[in-house]
Protein backbone atom coordinates (compact mmCIF):
# COMPACT_ATOMS: atom_id res chain seq x y z
CA UNK A 1 0.00 0.00 0.00
CA UNK A 2 1.38 3.39 -1.07
CA UNK A 3 -1.34 5.36 0.72
CA UNK A 4 -2.46 6.71 -2.66
CA UNK A 5 -5.65 6.37 -4.70
CA UNK A 6 -3.63 4.16 -7.05
CA UNK A 7 -3.66 1.42 -4.41
CA UNK A 8 -7.03 0.60 -5.97
CA UNK A 9 -6.19 -1.78 -8.82
CA UNK A 10 -6.79 -0.34 -12.27
CA UNK A 11 -6.30 3.33 -11.33
CA UNK A 12 -3.56 5.66 -12.57
CA UNK A 13 -3.02 9.36 -11.82
CA UNK A 14 -1.22 12.01 -13.84
CA UNK A 15 -0.30 15.60 -12.94
CA UNK A 16 0.60 18.53 -15.16
CA UNK A 17 1.17 22.11 -14.06
CA UNK A 18 2.82 25.37 -15.08
CA UNK A 19 4.76 27.18 -12.33
CA UNK A 20 4.44 30.58 -14.02
CA UNK A 21 0.71 30.06 -14.43
CA UNK A 22 0.52 28.71 -10.87
CA UNK A 23 -2.14 26.24 -11.88
CA UNK A 24 -2.47 22.71 -13.13
CA UNK A 25 -4.51 19.59 -13.82
CA UNK A 26 -4.79 16.15 -12.25
CA UNK A 27 -6.28 13.21 -14.16
CA UNK A 28 -7.57 9.98 -12.65
CA UNK A 29 -7.43 7.47 -15.50
CA UNK A 30 -9.02 4.04 -15.28
CA UNK A 31 -7.37 1.09 -17.00
CA UNK A 32 -10.88 -0.05 -17.91
CA UNK A 33 -14.08 2.05 -17.86
CA UNK A 34 -15.40 2.52 -14.31
CA UNK A 35 -18.95 2.97 -13.04
CA UNK A 36 -19.18 6.48 -11.60
CA UNK A 37 -21.40 9.19 -10.18
CA UNK A 38 -20.89 12.39 -8.18
CA UNK A 39 -22.24 14.60 -5.43
CA UNK A 40 -22.13 18.41 -5.47
CA UNK A 41 -22.48 20.01 -2.04
CA UNK A 42 -21.12 23.52 -2.55
CA UNK A 43 -22.91 26.56 -3.90
CA UNK A 44 -20.45 27.47 -6.70
CA UNK A 45 -19.56 24.32 -8.63
CA UNK A 46 -17.97 24.13 -12.05
CA UNK A 47 -18.06 20.81 -13.83
CA UNK A 48 -17.58 18.98 -17.14
CA UNK A 49 -20.25 16.56 -18.38
CA UNK A 50 -21.48 15.58 -14.90
CA UNK A 51 -25.08 15.24 -16.13
CA UNK A 52 -24.21 11.82 -17.57
CA UNK A 53 -23.36 10.62 -14.03
CA UNK A 54 -27.02 10.70 -12.99
CA UNK A 55 -28.10 7.07 -12.46
CA UNK A 56 -30.93 7.54 -14.96
CA UNK A 57 -28.56 8.43 -17.81
CA UNK A 58 -27.56 5.92 -20.47
CA UNK A 59 -23.76 5.74 -20.28
CA UNK A 60 -22.76 3.68 -17.23
CA UNK A 61 -18.98 4.09 -17.15
CA UNK A 62 -16.28 6.71 -17.53
CA UNK A 63 -12.71 6.49 -18.82
CA UNK A 64 -11.29 9.27 -16.67
CA UNK A 65 -12.03 12.01 -14.15
CA UNK A 66 -10.09 15.28 -14.08
CA UNK A 67 -9.57 17.89 -11.39
CA UNK A 68 -8.41 21.26 -12.68
CA UNK A 69 -7.43 24.74 -11.65
CA UNK A 70 -8.39 27.72 -13.76
CA UNK A 71 -12.01 28.21 -12.74
CA UNK A 72 -14.30 27.91 -15.79
CA UNK A 73 -11.28 28.17 -18.10
CA UNK A 74 -10.13 24.87 -16.62
CA UNK A 75 -13.10 23.06 -18.14
CA UNK A 76 -11.00 22.96 -21.33
CA UNK A 77 -8.94 20.31 -19.53
CA UNK A 78 -11.64 17.81 -20.45
CA UNK A 79 -10.95 18.34 -24.15
CA UNK A 80 -7.28 17.56 -23.61
CA UNK A 81 -8.09 14.46 -21.56
CA UNK A 82 -10.40 13.24 -24.32
CA UNK A 83 -7.71 13.87 -26.92
CA UNK A 84 -5.16 11.79 -25.03
CA UNK A 85 -7.62 8.96 -24.44
CA UNK A 86 -8.67 8.98 -28.10
CA UNK A 87 -5.04 8.60 -29.13
CA UNK A 88 -4.92 5.55 -26.85
CA UNK A 89 -7.95 4.00 -28.53
CA UNK A 90 -10.21 4.52 -25.53
CA UNK A 91 -13.90 5.42 -25.57
CA UNK A 92 -17.57 4.47 -25.71
CA UNK A 93 -18.20 2.66 -28.98
CA UNK A 94 -20.82 4.19 -31.29
CA UNK A 95 -20.55 2.08 -34.43
CA UNK A 96 -16.98 2.48 -35.72
CA UNK A 97 -16.40 5.59 -33.60
CA UNK A 98 -15.10 5.67 -30.03
CA UNK A 99 -15.95 8.61 -27.79
CA UNK A 100 -13.86 8.90 -24.58
CA UNK A 101 -16.16 9.47 -21.61
CA UNK A 102 -14.61 12.10 -19.37
CA UNK A 103 -16.00 14.07 -16.47
CA UNK A 104 -14.40 16.51 -14.08
CA UNK A 105 -14.54 19.60 -11.91
CA UNK A 106 -12.65 22.86 -11.54
CA UNK A 107 -11.44 25.11 -8.73
CA UNK A 108 -10.83 28.85 -8.58
CA UNK A 109 -7.13 29.77 -8.44
CA UNK A 110 -7.10 32.90 -10.62
CA UNK A 111 -5.96 35.26 -7.84
CA UNK A 112 -2.96 33.35 -6.48
CA UNK A 113 -0.24 35.49 -8.09
CA UNK A 114 0.38 33.40 -11.21
CA UNK A 115 0.42 34.86 -14.71
CA UNK A 116 -3.05 34.25 -16.12
CA UNK A 117 -2.53 36.43 -19.22
CA UNK A 118 -2.41 33.45 -21.56
CA UNK A 119 -3.64 35.20 -24.67
CA UNK A 120 -6.31 33.82 -26.99
CA UNK A 121 -6.69 30.31 -25.55
CA UNK A 122 -6.24 29.06 -22.00
CA UNK A 123 -3.58 26.34 -21.63
CA UNK A 124 -5.76 23.81 -19.84
CA UNK A 125 -6.46 21.54 -22.82
CA UNK A 126 -2.71 21.03 -23.20
CA UNK A 127 -2.33 20.46 -19.46
CA UNK A 128 -5.17 17.94 -19.50
CA UNK A 129 -3.53 16.08 -22.38
CA UNK A 130 -0.13 16.03 -20.63
CA UNK A 131 -1.61 14.89 -17.31
CA UNK A 132 -3.43 12.01 -19.00
CA UNK A 133 -0.31 10.93 -20.89
CA UNK A 134 1.74 10.91 -17.67
CA UNK A 135 -0.74 8.86 -15.62
CA UNK A 136 1.03 6.29 -13.44
CA UNK A 137 0.77 4.53 -10.09
CA UNK A 138 3.17 6.97 -8.40
CA UNK A 139 2.52 10.71 -8.45
CA UNK A 140 3.42 13.84 -6.51
CA UNK A 141 1.32 15.29 -3.68
CA UNK A 142 1.13 18.85 -2.38
CA UNK A 143 1.94 21.63 -4.83
CA UNK A 144 1.27 19.55 -7.94
CA UNK A 145 -1.38 19.10 -10.61
CA UNK A 146 -4.73 20.62 -9.69
CA UNK A 147 -3.34 21.46 -6.27
CA UNK A 148 -0.48 23.56 -7.63
CA UNK A 149 -2.19 26.91 -7.16
CA UNK A 150 -4.64 25.86 -4.45
CA UNK A 151 -4.96 27.79 -1.19
CA UNK A 152 -7.06 27.82 1.98
CA UNK A 153 -7.93 30.77 4.22
CA UNK A 154 -4.69 30.51 6.19
CA UNK A 155 -2.28 28.13 4.42
CA UNK A 156 -1.18 26.91 1.01
CA UNK A 157 -3.52 24.19 -0.23
CA UNK A 158 -2.53 21.26 -2.37
CA UNK A 159 -3.15 17.82 -3.80
CA UNK A 160 -3.72 15.05 -1.27
CA UNK A 161 -4.38 11.34 -1.44
CA UNK A 162 -4.93 8.43 0.93
CA UNK A 163 -6.06 4.81 0.85
CA UNK A 164 -7.48 2.13 3.12
CA UNK A 165 -8.84 -1.41 3.12
CA UNK A 166 -12.23 -2.04 4.70
CA UNK A 167 -12.92 -4.86 7.17
CA UNK A 168 -14.59 -6.76 4.33
CA UNK A 169 -11.51 -6.41 2.13
CA UNK A 170 -12.51 -3.64 -0.28
CA UNK A 171 -9.78 -1.19 -1.24
CA UNK A 172 -10.64 2.52 -1.08
CA UNK A 173 -8.59 5.41 -2.44
CA UNK A 174 -9.19 9.16 -2.40
CA UNK A 175 -7.59 12.13 -4.12
CA UNK A 176 -8.46 15.79 -3.53
CA UNK A 177 -7.36 19.25 -4.62
CA UNK A 178 -7.77 21.32 -1.45
CA UNK A 179 -8.67 24.90 -2.32
CA UNK A 180 -11.19 25.53 0.43
CA UNK A 181 -12.72 28.86 1.33
CA UNK A 182 -12.13 27.91 4.96
CA UNK A 183 -9.39 26.16 6.94
CA UNK A 184 -8.27 22.58 7.52
CA UNK A 185 -6.40 23.34 10.72
CA UNK A 186 -7.79 24.08 14.17
CA UNK A 187 -7.47 27.84 14.27
CA UNK A 188 -3.85 28.98 14.29
CA UNK A 189 -2.59 25.65 15.61
CA UNK A 190 -0.78 22.98 13.56
CA UNK A 191 -3.48 20.43 14.37
CA UNK A 192 -5.76 19.22 11.57
CA UNK A 193 -9.50 18.70 11.87
CA UNK A 194 -8.74 15.35 10.20
CA UNK A 195 -6.62 14.23 13.18
CA UNK A 196 -8.99 11.49 14.48
CA UNK A 197 -8.74 9.70 11.14
CA UNK A 198 -4.97 9.90 10.64
CA UNK A 199 -3.16 6.68 9.75
CA UNK A 200 0.26 6.62 11.38
CA UNK A 201 1.98 9.97 10.95
CA UNK A 202 0.83 10.68 7.39
CA UNK A 203 0.31 14.36 8.19
CA UNK A 204 2.56 14.85 11.19
CA UNK A 205 1.00 12.64 13.85
CA UNK A 206 0.18 15.59 16.10
CA UNK A 207 -3.30 14.46 17.07
CA UNK A 208 -6.11 16.78 18.07
CA UNK A 209 -4.14 18.84 20.55
CA UNK A 210 -5.29 19.17 24.14
CA UNK A 211 -7.08 21.26 25.01
CA UNK A 212 -8.51 22.42 21.69
CA UNK A 213 -7.84 26.16 21.45
CA UNK A 214 -10.70 28.51 22.24
CA UNK A 215 -10.45 30.11 18.80
CA UNK A 216 -10.51 26.85 16.86
CA UNK A 217 -14.21 27.18 16.02
CA UNK A 218 -13.96 30.77 14.82
CA UNK A 219 -15.05 31.04 11.20
CA UNK A 220 -12.20 32.04 8.90
CA UNK A 221 -12.68 32.46 5.16
CA UNK A 222 -10.57 33.74 2.26
CA UNK A 223 -12.88 36.48 1.15
CA UNK A 224 -15.67 37.01 -1.29
CA UNK A 225 -14.48 34.97 -4.26
CA UNK A 226 -15.09 31.33 -5.22
CA UNK A 227 -13.04 28.46 -3.86
CA UNK A 228 -13.68 24.73 -3.60
CA UNK A 229 -12.25 21.36 -2.79
CA UNK A 230 -12.76 18.82 -5.56
CA UNK A 231 -12.15 15.11 -5.17
CA UNK A 232 -12.44 11.62 -6.56
CA UNK A 233 -12.86 8.49 -4.46
CA UNK A 234 -12.54 5.00 -5.94
CA UNK A 235 -13.19 1.45 -4.75
CA UNK A 236 -12.44 -1.92 -6.32
CA UNK A 237 -16.00 -3.09 -5.54
CA UNK A 238 -18.52 -3.98 -8.23
CA UNK A 239 -21.20 -1.32 -7.78
CA UNK A 240 -24.13 0.07 -9.72
CA UNK A 241 -24.42 3.68 -10.82
CA UNK A 242 -27.08 4.28 -8.15
CA UNK A 243 -24.76 2.86 -5.50
CA UNK A 244 -21.96 5.09 -6.81
CA UNK A 245 -24.26 8.09 -6.35
CA UNK A 246 -24.99 7.12 -2.73
CA UNK A 247 -21.30 6.51 -2.07
CA UNK A 248 -20.39 9.90 -3.55
CA UNK A 249 -22.79 11.53 -1.10
CA UNK A 250 -21.28 9.59 1.82
CA UNK A 251 -17.72 10.30 0.70
CA UNK A 252 -18.44 14.04 0.45
CA UNK A 253 -18.79 13.99 4.23
CA UNK A 254 -15.01 13.67 4.28
CA UNK A 255 -14.86 17.37 3.45
CA UNK A 256 -17.09 18.10 6.44
CA UNK A 257 -14.77 16.09 8.68
CA UNK A 258 -11.69 18.00 7.58
CA UNK A 259 -12.58 21.59 6.60
CA UNK A 260 -14.38 24.42 8.41
CA UNK A 261 -16.59 25.91 7.03
CA UNK A 262 -17.54 23.66 4.11
CA UNK A 263 -20.24 23.45 1.43
CA UNK A 264 -20.48 27.25 1.56
CA UNK A 265 -22.06 29.49 -1.12
CA UNK A 266 -18.62 30.10 -2.69
CA UNK A 267 -17.43 26.49 -2.41
CA UNK A 268 -17.94 23.94 -5.19
CA UNK A 269 -17.22 20.82 -3.10
CA UNK A 270 -17.75 18.23 -5.82
CA UNK A 271 -16.85 14.59 -5.10
CA UNK A 272 -16.79 11.87 -7.75
CA UNK A 273 -17.10 8.22 -6.77
CA UNK A 274 -16.11 5.33 -9.03
CA UNK A 275 -15.99 1.56 -8.85
CA UNK A 276 -13.44 -0.38 -10.90
CA UNK A 277 -15.46 -3.60 -10.62
CA UNK A 278 -12.78 -6.00 -9.39
CA UNK A 279 -14.47 -7.41 -6.26
CA UNK A 280 -18.15 -8.39 -5.81
CA UNK A 281 -20.18 -7.17 -2.88
CA UNK A 282 -21.05 -9.76 -0.25
CA UNK A 283 -24.44 -11.20 0.64
CA UNK A 284 -25.17 -8.23 2.92
CA UNK A 285 -25.02 -5.50 0.30
CA UNK A 286 -26.29 -2.72 2.55
CA UNK A 287 -23.59 -3.44 5.10
CA UNK A 288 -20.86 -3.43 2.48
CA UNK A 289 -22.06 -0.16 0.93
CA UNK A 290 -22.30 1.45 4.38
CA UNK A 291 -18.78 0.34 5.25
CA UNK A 292 -17.34 1.47 1.92
CA UNK A 293 -19.02 4.88 2.21
CA UNK A 294 -17.86 5.41 5.79
CA UNK A 295 -14.26 4.47 5.04
CA UNK A 296 -14.41 6.62 1.89
CA UNK A 297 -15.32 9.70 3.97
CA UNK A 298 -12.52 8.98 6.45
CA UNK A 299 -10.09 8.45 3.57
CA UNK A 300 -11.05 11.75 1.96
CA UNK A 301 -10.61 13.56 5.29
CA UNK A 302 -7.08 12.16 5.53
CA UNK A 303 -6.35 13.15 1.94
CA UNK A 304 -7.35 16.75 2.69
CA UNK A 305 -4.83 17.02 5.52
CA UNK A 306 -2.12 15.32 3.44
CA UNK A 307 -2.66 17.81 0.61
CA UNK A 308 -1.91 20.71 2.93
CA UNK A 309 0.82 18.91 4.88
CA UNK A 310 2.75 18.05 1.68
CA UNK A 311 2.35 21.45 0.01
CA UNK A 312 5.10 23.98 -0.56
CA UNK A 313 4.43 27.71 -0.83
CA UNK A 314 4.36 29.57 -4.13
CA UNK A 315 7.22 31.93 -4.96
CA UNK A 316 5.08 35.03 -5.49
CA UNK A 317 4.89 38.12 -3.29
CA UNK A 318 2.35 37.79 -0.47
CA UNK A 319 1.90 34.05 -1.13
CA UNK A 320 0.43 32.10 1.75
CA UNK A 321 2.88 30.02 3.79
CA UNK A 322 2.76 26.26 3.62
CA UNK A 323 2.00 24.15 6.70
CA UNK A 324 5.67 23.16 6.90
CA UNK A 325 6.74 26.81 6.62
CA UNK A 326 4.72 27.62 9.72
CA UNK A 327 4.91 24.47 11.76
CA UNK A 328 7.68 22.27 10.38
CA UNK A 329 11.21 21.94 11.80
CA UNK A 330 13.19 25.17 11.63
Amino acid sequence: MRNLITDVPGVKVGNAHDPALASGVTVIRFDEPAVASCEVAGGSPGSFDTALLDPSMTVEQVDAVFLSGGSAFGLASGVGVQGALRSQGRGFAVGPVKVPIVTGAILFDLLNGGDKNWGRMAPYADLGFAATESAAEIFTLGTAGAGYGATTANLKGGLGSASAITASGFTIGAIVAVNAIGVATMGDSPHFWSAPYEAGQEFGGLGMGSPVSSGALAIRVKGEHPSTSIACVVTDAIISKAQARRLALMANDGLSLSIRPRHAPFDGDTVFFAGTGRKPLGSNVMRDITEIGTVAADCLARAVARGIYEATSLSFANALPSWKDRFGPK
